[in-house]
């Protein structure tokens, strides 16, 4: 039976009928949470990965919930870049075109880039639901041109993306125009303790799901190079000998960094696009525009690529830099391997990457290590490897030297004669576990 698992929750015939369109045939995670808590009108802070179906989480009962007999702003949603904004724009979109209601339902979006004059113009009529970047969507309703004082629902996708480019305080003015009453959908991979303040301010006693299942897609395989004290230009320079991309996204920890090593990359012949944040629109829609037309094999970026931006056709990500959060890892993996389709994501890391790789491991990632030597791709001992050796193998080691007799005054062949002791005691104590272990 079609989407017989969607037919549990009390969603408009119309809206079934969609999910029909769609071709969804069971509820995500994330959806089998969200979807009755904003049926029911409690505000939400969700948490889940990159593909978890999170959009429909929020877009299918919010648009249930619409009155479509009253022309005026009942759903706002926000997202912090403009390339998600309108990925979610297409997405009501093609959710009122399989449902016929789009004489009925009119969705518009503002985003910053276009011209302003031509938005207030659209605005005589107020749309049922507003999808827009902050900035936008705040500046039409302080001209007086959007009312939003009439919403039931309000989205903030993103959140913690927000807060890193500084759009929180523009999301803070805008619901200090909306009605107190309304229903706040809070969605972040996560949630900061510098999101804290806001949360608190405007969610009372919402419903907090934190989905962890399905960390990281199967298809996907999880390589680990050491840096040893080689700098990561160097590093991508022999890989690019080793592997041959579609489409190659190396994730830096911020601006400046992906600026140094793009550069540092252009010195070493490799062509690479660079997308990160602190770029001007037109510089980004650029860049894009280019990475479509497959002119690049590599592009460096930041974690707003990793989920403000859609970038399709990734085979490999490389982590130049290891994220300091997991879900950022599980965000930036999650650009490759989609619809199926195989993945690579290659990390390099330091020694203090380790307690990081630890916790990842822990939720169920297998990594193998490897560099490459003379330029192809050579298996090396693990990561793990001396701590599993701590834990166990040298406690033989460790008891032979604390058994040696010590001598107070050090005589001719002193250290050879300790040393040959030790190999002894070291042999015998080894025989004695591998018994006991029999």
């Amino acid at each position: 039976m079609k989407n017989h698992q969607f037919k549990q929750y009390n969603l408009q015939p119309w809206i079934q009928e969609v999910i029909d369109q769609l071709k969804f045939n069971e509820p995500t995670p994330i959806q089998q949470k969200v979807i009755p808590a904003v049926l029911r009108g409690e505000s939400v802070i969700g948490q889940s990965h990159t593909g978890s179906g999170k959009t429909h989480a929020f877009l299918l009962p919010l648009c249930s919930r619409l009155d479509v007999t009253k022309q005026e702003v009942q759903i706002v949603i926000t997202s912090p870049t403009r390339e998600l904004a309108t990925q979610i724009y297409n997405e009501v979109k093609k959710i009122l075109e399989f449902s016929n209601q789009e004489d009925k339902v009119n969705a518009k979006l503002f985003i910053g880039g276009t011209d302003k004059k031509r938005a207030i113009e659209k605005l005589k009529v107020q749309p049922q639901i507003v999808v827009g970047t902050p900035g936008r969507v705040l500046d039409l309703i302080q001209e007086g041109a959007l009312d939003i004082y009439t919403a039931q629902g309000f989205v903030i996708d993103e959140a913690d993306l927000m807060l890193d480019l500084g759009l929180i305080t523009e999301i803070d003015k805008m619901l200090v125009r909306a009605p107190e009453s309304i229903q706040l959908l809070v969605f972040s991979a996560t949630i900061p303790e510098r999101l804290q303040p806001f949360l608190t301010k405007y969610l009372q006693k919402p419903s907090h799901f934190h989905i962890k299942d399905h960390f990281a897609p199967e298809t996907i395989e999880h390589r680990l190079v050491p840096l040893r004290h080689r700098e990561p230009a160097e590093l991508i320079y022999r890989l690019s000998q080793v592997i041959n991309p579609y489409l190659a996204i190396i994730f830096t920890n911020g601006k400046e960094s992906a600026n140094q090593l793009h550069k540092e990359l252009q010195e070493k012949g490799i062509q690479a696009g660079l997308i990160h944040g602190g770029l001007q629109a037109r510089e980004r829609k650029r860049v894009l525009k280019e990475i479509q037309s497959l002119r690049y094999q590599y592009i460096v970026a930041t974690d707003l690529a990793a989920r403000g931006i859609d970038i399709k056709g990734i085979s490999h990500v490389i982590n130049a830099q290891m994220p300091k959060e997991e879900e950022f890892y599980i965000h930036r993996v999650g650009r490759t391997a989609r619809a199926g389709m195989e993945g690579t994501a290659i990390n390099f890391y330091a020694e203090s990457d380790i307690p990081f790789i630890q916790k990842l491991a822990k939720r169920g990632l297998t990594f193998t290590t490897f560099d490459i030597v003379k330029g192809e791709w050579k298996e090396i001992k693990g990561w793990n490897e001396r701590s599993q050796r701590k834990q166990t193998g040298n406690t033989a080691d460790q008891e032979a030297w604390n058994r040696v007799r010590k001598t107070k005054k050090v005589k001719p062949g002193y250290k050879k004669k300790m040393k040959y002791e030790q190999e002894k005691l070291k042999k015998r104590i080894s025989h004695k576990q591998n018994k006991r272990s029999k």
